[in-house]
């Protein structure tokens, strides 16, 4: 394959002219996705070799939560350092996941703006536009997210520790504690990105801001059932650290949506008086 043939794959152009709505060619989507999904792909691989040049500081990040909730704890908790990894490949297997981890949080700026830019093509220009400021918002609030997780975990922790009866030892695998701590900072970060995501359907018309005023208690119990179901220690504090963010983001979104909406219907209003437009009745 040419340089110019590799150069068109990563740019993913349109082979076929865009309609005034946006609307693309089927092939020019698929085109556009998988530009999108190489460059994404290529950035995660980056920070995943970049990484591994900084595992040791990264052990130590991930330990600290751990090493914190048994400093809590009783003597007599039961619940012991992390000391062991399964299997012959245990270790290989931790590099894997410790630096892969790093690498998803590490390149989200990158990731996210590829999400956003393959719905760029269909969105009018000043769509577009508002499509590139929430990029800059979104990349923020995952890493927020991830780390409001990442400090909350050792009380977590610290109280699923508390359930450990008497006399019993608690020996948790590194693997087993990785996962954990994967999918609490990962869920965090998810959970940031919600209230974005609700401003982008109300921005291109599916979700209008009188929806989300109407449905606010539900939203509310909604975000504080989210945060029980998704966070994996379960515990009252971390489900409440979780929901309360997620409530004031969601109130955020409804004050945007809102006034979003009274714009677009004053201008309606505005073009509909104006005797220079022809009436579409």
């Amino acid at each position: 394959m040419s340089i110019a043939g590799v150069v068109a794959i990563f740019r993913g152009t349109p082979k076929h002219a865009i309609g005034d709505d946006g609307r693309m060619a089927l092939s020019d989507h698929l085109r556009e996705l998988r530009a999108r999904v190489i460059k994404a792909a290529l950035a995660l691989i980056v920070g995943f070799i970049v990484s591994l040049f900084f595992f040791e500081q990264l052990f130590a990040l991930v330990m600290d939560p751990y090493l914190k909730a048994v400093e809590m704890m009783d003597a007599d908790s039961g619940a012991e350092s992390l000391s062991s990894v399964n299997g012959a490949a245990g270790g290989f297997m931790l590099y894997l996941k410790l630096c892969g981890l790093a690498a998803f949080i590490g390149t989200s700026p990158i990731w996210l703006y590829q999400i956003w830019a393959f719905l760029m093509p269909g969105l009018h220009p000043h769509e577009k536009k508002m499509s590139r400021i929430f990029v800059a918002v979104a990349s923020p609030l995952f890493l927020v997210g991830v780390l409001l997780g990442y400090v909350t975990l050792p009380k977590g922790l610290e109280i699923l520790f508390g359930f450990i009866p008497d006399g019993l030892t608690n020996i948790v695998e590194f693997s087993d504690y990785l996962s954990f701590l994967s999918r609490t900072l990962l869920v965090f970060g998810i959970a940031f990105e919600i209230p974005v995501f609700v401003i982008m359907l109300n921005r291109i018309g599916v979700l209008p801001g009188a929806a989300l005023a109407k449905y606010r208690a539900w939203i509310i119990v909604g975000s504080f059932v989210f945060a029980a179901i998704a966070t994996p220690s379960g515990d009252p504090f971390t489900m409440t650290i979780m929901a309360g963010p997620m409530v004031v983001l969601f109130g955020i979104s409804e004050v945007i949506a809102r006034a979003h909406d009274r714009r677009k219907a004053n201008k309606r209003k505005d073009v509909i008086g104006d005797p220079d437009v022809p009436s579409v009745i």
